[in-house]
């Protein structure tokens, strides 16, 4: 029980950034804007929460710069793609260059040349609300005894689900990504709304990149995301564009890391070498893209550019 506990919380713990990063990617591929640039924005909100975790010693407020970071970085593949209509997917690639480029700059600035930041004190790390709520060590304490973003990765999935399918703004979102020139006549501002939900995604991915530096591991490393933002993007094609599905996604790709964790115990009787483990989420991610990106249905207008008037 102890071991099934383990894998459920490591589980947790390393699908709750792919949530978040992936939910960015909802908002964004809903709009009709390809957001390859997940993985740099998760890279540098990851940077920025630590360094400003380890500065500030606050982790909420750390927590939101990732966030802003993020959404700064949004907004510069906004630009490049709404305003300028460059190709999604060169802007977001060019997004995953600049972005970690930016973070190690800052970071040998900031921190003597180093380009990983010094490591956060535990009580600079995000909270853990269940902490010392269940007897130490029991199966439900290892469960639940999680960081606090493990819980709003899951409200924000309900929250994003609410946004998209029960409001007016859900509906403006989706309708610019299936039909832009429609959702024009009607009234509704293509460039605006495509504007907020890139946005929305870059700070969402800031986010999940600040959880993995805030609380899965205390400090920025240059290989801290290391294709995590991909892994998101495909959570995003495996969910069919839908926050429930991309969170189910997400949970499975969180297995396949905590099960490498959990197979790479030097107790177990059969020994696998580090390097196959550490292959296994990316395995998951290709077997899952092969076998269901063909049932997957995109928005009719992603990573199409659109002209005010156009039909």
């Amino acid at each position: 029980m102890a071991d099934i506990a383990l894998i459920i919380s490591t589980t947790l713990m390393y699908a709750t950034p792919l949530i978040f990063a992936s939910l960015g990617g909802v908002f964004s591929e809903n709009a009709g804007i390809v957001n390859i640039g997940i993985e740099g924005m998760m890279t540098v909100g990851a940077f920025a929460g630590a360094a400003a975790g380890f500065l500030t010693g606050n982790p909420w407020l750390a927590f939101l710069i990732g966030g802003m970071a993020g959404a700064l970085f949004a907004l510069i593949h906004a630009i490049a793609t709404i305003s300028f209509n460059a190709d999604h997917t060169i802007s977001g690639v060019a997004i995953n260059l600049l972005a970690p480029g930016v973070a190690l700059f800052t970071s040998k600035i900031l921190f003597d040349g180093a380009t990983t930041t010094p490591t956060i004190p535990t009580e600079s790390k995000m909270p853990k609300p269940l902490n010392g709520v269940f007897e130490q060590g029991s199966f439900l304490d290892t469960i639940f005894n999680s960081y606090i973003t493990v819980y709003l990765a899951f409200i924000l999935v309900f929250i994003t689900w609410y946004v998209l399918y029960k409001t007016k703004s859900g509906l403006r979102i989706r309708a610019v990504g299936e039909h832009p020139g429609a959702a024009d006549t009607l009234g509704i501002n293509v460039s605006k709304t495509r504007y907020l939900a890139v946005i929305i995604s870059g700070f969402l991915a800031g986010l999940g990149g600040a959880s993995m530096s805030l609380a899965v591991v205390s400090s920025f490393r240059p290989t801290l995301i290391s294709g995590q933002g991909y892994i998101a993007m495909a959570a995003v094609i495996f969910g069919k564009w839908r926050p429930q599905w991309a969170m189910a996604a997400c949970l499975l790709f969180g297995f396949s890391t905590a099960m490498s964790v959990y197979l790479g115990n030097p107790q177990l009787p059969i020994q696998i070498d580090e390097n196959l483990l550490s292959m296994i989420p990316y395995i998951v991610t290709i077997i899952v893209l092969i076998l269901f990106v063909k049932s997957s249905k995109a928005p009719a207008a992603l990573g199409n550019a659109y002209k005010k008037g156009e039909r």
